[in-house]
């Protein structure tokens, strides 16, 4: 197998992944963004500003906004004047957000699960020693 048919064949398997976390979150009233938006404030345990958080999501700032417009209508996070400089704008995670949180946690391993029940105990062992060698080489 080449180059190109690895990545195809990884990407096909991803996407799966994606679709099977995605179809799950759907009942807790998210999308895969806002999960990892609200991943990334727990992450950081504290409230972060508006374009902090953009750059976590490693997305453009203005991108942010209607993220964070979501989650703060469905209650899960709450926006904050920043006391240290008063026109930035601070995201804080409220207790309903954590909660979700936990819930969509829950429905990306069983998203996992889902895909991998096909490989035995070993095959998943070697599976994440090959994937982690590869993840290896970058910073993030």
């Amino acid at each position: 197998m080449d180059d190109a048919e690895l990545a195809e064949l990884l990407h096909l398997v991803t996407r799966r992944l994606r679709h099977g976390y995605a179809r799950r979150l759907e009942p807790l009233g998210l999308n895969p963004g806002q999960a990892r938006a609200l991943r990334a404030l727990a992450v950081e345990g504290e409230p972060l500003r508006m374009v902090r958080l953009a750059e976590r999501l490693r997305i453009v700032p203005r991108s942010v906004t209607p993220v964070v417009d979501a989650l703060e209508a469905a209650g899960l996070v709450r926006r904050e004047v920043d006391p240290a400089n008063r026109r930035s704008t601070l995201v804080r995670l409220t207790d309903a957000g954590g909660e979700t949180l936990e819930r969509a946690r829950e429905a990306r391993r069983q998203a996992a699960q889902e895909l991998f029940a096909v490989l035995s105990p070993g095959q998943r062992d070697r599976l994440e020693g090959l994937l982690r060698t590869v993840a290896s080489q970058f910073d993030d």
